[in-house]
């Protein structure tokens, strides 16, 4: 086999293997993080004030669609799904280990099904020797949610960038990447939103028992970061598609 040839498939090797380690590492990290902790803010546009809050596993979500936006572009839709379905046995893998460490030593309080935390002064204070079990409780909650969306979300991304790329060819690298994941990220950002809330009830609260924001802002607001992060991943996907074809 020609030298070149060699260089270049250990080449593509090493890419693939890159951009499927940092798929993988953040749809490991995002579902680790979770629901553990939202960041909020509010903006005054026009003297109304907007909400914007997310949880801190959605910070490392966006780079995933743009790794399988490079997949999909390098290595075929085939790759492309290959890697979607590594994450979803990841995302049981996490799920089975999270749930073995709960149930291992538990203490009793635990076993017996008593609450993890108390009202003082109108805050929710959370014991140290239980807050392992609470953040448990919001990572199987957010895990699983995200196990649902993540697929729909990925596999409706892949699709609707073949889609674009069997019809324009080579051309209109920005559609593709754009619209695949602009419409995949507002699938992902409502069902996870309203999966965390109805089937695992794990959207911040205040004391009274009342969701801090309505779901909208909690859906829009997550969206709206991820849209921002998707329009801004256009250059540096333009970047690597340029400068890494040439191994191909």
């Amino acid at each position: 086999m020609n030298p070149i040839s060699v260089k270049n498939e250990s080449i593509k090797s090493l890419i693939f293997l890159i951009l499927s380690g940092f798929f993988l590492g953040s749809i490991t990290l995002l579902n680790v993080l979770g629901t553990s902790k939202f960041i909020d803010y509010s903006f005054e546009i026009f003297n109304f004030k907007i909400p914007f809050v997310i949880a801190i596993g959605v910070l490392p979500y966006p780079i995933t669609f743009l790794c399988t936006d490079l997949i999909s572009e390098l290595f075929g839709k085939k790759k492309a799904n290959w890697v979607v379905w590594m994450g979803f046995g990841i995302n049981l893998w996490v799920l089975f280990f999270i749930w073995l460490s709960g149930t291992l030593d538990q203490p009793e309080e635990i076993a017996k099904g008593l609450p993890l935390h108390e009202i003082k002064n109108g805050s929710v204070y959370i014991h140290p020797q239980y807050a392992f079990y609470h953040i448990r409780n919001l990572t199987m909650g957010a895990t699983l949610a995200s196990m649902v969306a993540y697929l729909s979300a990925q596999f409706i991304d892949v699709q609707i960038f073949h889609y674009l790329k069997k019809k324009n060819g080579d051309k209109k690298l920005w559609l593709r990447n754009n619209v695949s994941t602009i419409v995949s990220q507002l699938i992902d950002s409502i069902a996870v939103i309203l999966i965390t809330h109805y089937l695992v009830d794990g959207l911040p609260k205040s004391v009274d028992g009342e969701l801090t924001h309505s779901l909208f802002y909690f859906i829009i607001s997550g969206y709206f970061f991820k849209l921002i992060i998707a329009l801004l991943d256009t250059l540096p996907f333009y970047y690597l598609t340029r400068k890494l074809k040439k191994y191909f």
